[in-house]
C-alpha cells in the first residue's frame, strides 16, 4: 500500500536551518507530484510549496520564497523540504501529501479538496531559542 513517512522535524533556533524527508513507500505507476503543507495551532492548515512528478517544476508560497528548497529523488522515491532561516512563525506540524496526475510538469501549492491528496502523517517543527 502507497504510504508518505515524513521526518526531520524537531527544534529549530530562529535563523537555523532543517531538512525534512518525504518518503513514499513504493513507487507508483501513475505520476503524481508532491505538496508539502503546514498547520500551526489554531490556524487552518496552508501550502507551503510543492514538486512535479518530474521535479522540472517547483512553486512556493510567498512567505517562504528565498528561504525554502523542495527538491526530489524519484531514485529514492523521497522528496526534501530544505528550510532555510527559520522564523519562528514557520513553526506548526508539516505534511507533504501526494496528488497523482498524468501530466507532467505540473504541481501546486493550492490544498483545494483535501481528499484528493494523499498525506503523510506530519512531522512537527518547533521554532524557539
Amino acid at each position: 500500500q502507497f504510504q508518505l513517512v515524513e521526518s526531520g522535524g524537531g527544534l529549530v533556533q530562529p535563523g537555523g536551518s532543517l531538512r525534512l524527508s518525504c518518503a513514499a513507500s513504493e513507487r507508483s505507476s501513475v505520476p503524481y507530484y508532491i505538496g508539502w503543507f503546514r498547520q500551526a495551532p489554531g490556524k487552518e492548515r496552508e501550502g507551503v510549496s510543492c514538486v512535479s512528478d518530474d521535479a522540472s517544476s517547483t512553486k512556493y508560497a510567498d512567505f517562504v520564497k528565498g528561504r525554502f528548497t523542495v527538491s526530489r529523488d524519484n531514485a529514492k522515491n523521497t522528496v526534501y523540504l530544505q528550510m532555510n532561516r527559520v522564523k519562528p512563525e514557520d513553526a506548526g506540524i508539516y505534511y507533504c501529501a501526494a496528488k497523482w496526475d498524468p501530466e507532467p510538469g505540473i504541481c501546486t501549492v493550492s490544498i483545494g479538496r483535501g481528499q484528493d491528496w494523499y498525506w503523510g502523517q506530519g512531522t512537527q517543527v518547533t521554532v524557539s531559542s
